[in-house]
């Protein structure tokens, strides 16, 4: 079965290789979360959100969940049991430990990592094919926010694999206020994440409406705006001044690894991204 999975991806190298893994660990994590209670409990957002379930044409490494109201005592670890044995059902085996935090958060979070003898059974069948090698560790990241920023909004989603089951996942005006959230106030001194800028093209590009209401809590959250309301002016003022304090060269360099095909980047430019924003859209609300 994992086989036919990764033959769907046409993998071309290695990289393609592990990221069609990785996302298969993704879809059998959120075939387990399906068969409890976790999704009446919690939406499911982000770049894998916006890959799986609405076309986004990059890969993505984390799973990101957001409690549907603030419990500061919900635990990840009560699902830790039904993943593994979603895995071992399949024939694989894996780990699952929870992730030393620096500082007290409300992102409660956990590594899910393969073990080594998954990876060795499904890469020495691509290795008969291809003759593609790795010993790369291969995991993802499932990251819960147990205090959010609420006003967002939600829907059911339809997965086909390990079997049909569906998920809450946030709706793509609200994810698109998250990702502007991201791009906006992403607290990175010296770095600059790729994938918001690709995401922030896509979203514009498909004319996806900004969550405006989602994205206002987000950053009066985050003490990044004070005032109770925001107009698409100030939110393309702010875009503004992001575009000409970041490294377009440096934006590219991290997104390249993430998709096939790196020639849409070539147009990347500061005029272009500026020109780009002014055809954003707000949702009416």
């Amino acid at each position: 079965m994992i086989k036919d999975w990764i033959a769907e991806y046409e993998p071309q190298n290695e990289e393609e290789i592990l990221s069609a893994l990785r996302e298969i660990m993704q879809e059998i994590t959120l075939a387990a979360l399906s068969r409890t209670d976790f999704f009446e409990k919690v939406a499911f957002y982000g770049g894998t959100s916006l890959r799986i379930f609405y076309g986004l044409d990059r890969y993505s490494e984390d799973l990101d969940f957001s409690l549907l109201k603030p419990d500061s005592n919900f635990s990840i670890e009560f699902y830790f049991k039904p993943i593994v044995d979603e895995f071992k059902s399949l024939g694989l085996t894996i780990s699952i430990k929870g992730k030393n935090k620096v500082k007290q958060t409300a992102i409660d979070s956990a590594f899910l990592k393969a073990d080594t003898i998954w990876q060795e059974i499904v890469l020495q069948d691509i290795i008969k094919e291809t003759g593609i090698r790795s010993n790369r560790t291969l995991k993802i990241k499932l990251e819960i926010d147990r205090q959010p920023p609420l006003s967002f909004q939600t829907e059911e989603k339809l997965l086909l694999r390990p079997f049909s089951f569906y998920v809450k996942c946030f709706t793509k005006p609200s994810l698109f206020a998250g990702k502007m959230h991201a791009l906006l106030f992403r607290k990175w001194k010296n770095r600059v994440k790729g994938r918001d800028w690709y995401d922030l093209e896509w979203y514009i590009k498909k004319g996806v409406p900004l969550d405006v209401n989602h994205f206002l809590a987000r950053a009066k959250d985050t003490n990044d705006w004070q005032e109770d309301s925001i107009s698409k002016e100030q939110i393309i003022e702010l875009l503004d001044t992001k575009i000409k304090s970041v490294s377009f060269s440096n934006i590219k360099d991290d997104v390249v690894r993430f998709i096939k095909n790196d020639e849409v980047l070539n147009i990347w430019s500061p005029e272009y991204f500026k020109d780009l924003v002014e055809n954003i859209k707000i949702e009416n609300t």
